[in-house]
């Protein structure tokens, strides 16, 4: 671990961060999806100025049918109007040669006006770093822009954390704008980030640890599960830190105190706290994740609500 000394000097004060926000795929009690919220939840992370990311690990992706990732996509963007959106080039389980899945994934993405983020998967792991690179290389060909996803196996089986050869190897290619790291480890983030500032300034690195959402300090940007839950909360966070504004510290603070609520093993769970969360604030009608997703004991409604208000009077 780096002294403190050195950790202060990484803080780049006023930037101006860029924020995409994973949304949750909500459910009714008949285990149906519920798509008028959904549509709630589409806009509100757009008017707050974020970008939404939809059939990624919080809307259930890997749960999903063929079509109803589909209809995501469809619903996602007649909402966004040409506004931003990323979706996840999910392919696990299909089998045969991952290049051929991607690129169908790919291509159904941008159909539907979506920037794809790739996914890792299985098949991934027989490959060498330079396979990797390649295989990246070649999708990225049938794009104007993608990004890529390293995901640690805290999250999915299928998720691997990787060497920085393979990074820098992201990183040389042109149509792959940034990648999503969530390894839940603040020091190998900050080494993407040092290697993104010698070999290509202009690459983003989207943090996805939800344990340490203050990485936007030290130059991460974000596509977090955890802003699902608050969207407008995180906009306005963003605001106060560029802007130089202290209110940055305590707005942050209680959202990491959300984030080590909801995030805590097993992670993948965090969705049902999302659903509780946002119905506490009034975004869905129903608390009810997936059927098959994993559930929080009803306890933590009552630690959720504490949480809600207390945002409240931060954001009044």
């Amino acid at each position: 671990m780096e002294p403190i000394s050195l950790l202060q000097q990484r803080i780049i004060p006023n930037r101006r961060i860029e924020g995409i926000s994973a949304v949750l795929l909500p459910f009714d009690s008949a285990g149906e999806i519920d798509w008028e919220s959904f549509g709630r939840l589409i806009g509100r992370t757009l008017d707050a100025g974020l970008a939404p990311a939809v059939n990624m690990d919080t809307g259930y992706v890997n749960l999903l049918t063929d079509g109803e990732r589909r209809a995501v996509l469809k619903h996602t963007s007649a909402l966004a109007s040409g506004r931003k959106f990323v979706a996840g080039a999910f392919v696990e389980g299909e089998g045969g040669d991952p290049y051929a899945s991607y690129a169908r994934a790919v291509e159904t993405i941008q159909e539907y006006g979506g920037t794809p983020l790739l996914f890792q998967c299985s098949a991934l792991k027989t490959m060498t770093a330079a396979e990797i690179v390649a295989l990246y290389r070649r999708v990225a060909q049938n794009c104007e822009a993608m990004l890529a996803f390293e995901l640690g196996e805290m999250f999915a089986p299928f998720g691997q954390i990787y060497d920085l050869g393979v990074v820098r190897g992201w990183m040389e290619i042109p149509q792959l704008k940034g990648m999503k790291h969530s390894s839940l480890s603040r020091e190998q983030e900050w080494a993407r980030l040092d290697l993104r500032d010698r070999v290509r300034p202009d690459f983003k690195i989207y943090t996805g640890n939800d344990l340490a959402i203050d990485m936007v300090m030290y130059g991460s940007d974000y596509l977090l599960g955890l802003s699902a839950f608050a969207p407008d909360a995180f906009a306005r966070r963003d605001a106060y830190w560029a802007n130089g504004d202290a209110r940055f510290y305590e707005l942050n603070d209680l959202l990491q105190y959300l984030g080590m609520l909801a995030f805590r093993p097993p992670v993948p769970a965090y969705k049902h706290d999302a659903a509780m969360f946002l119905k506490l604030r009034g975004a869905i009608a129903n608390d009810c994740p997936h059927p098959s997703a994993a559930r929080r004991p009803e306890s933590d409604a009552a630690i959720l609500a504490d949480i809600a208000e207390r945002l409240r009077r931060l954001l009044a």
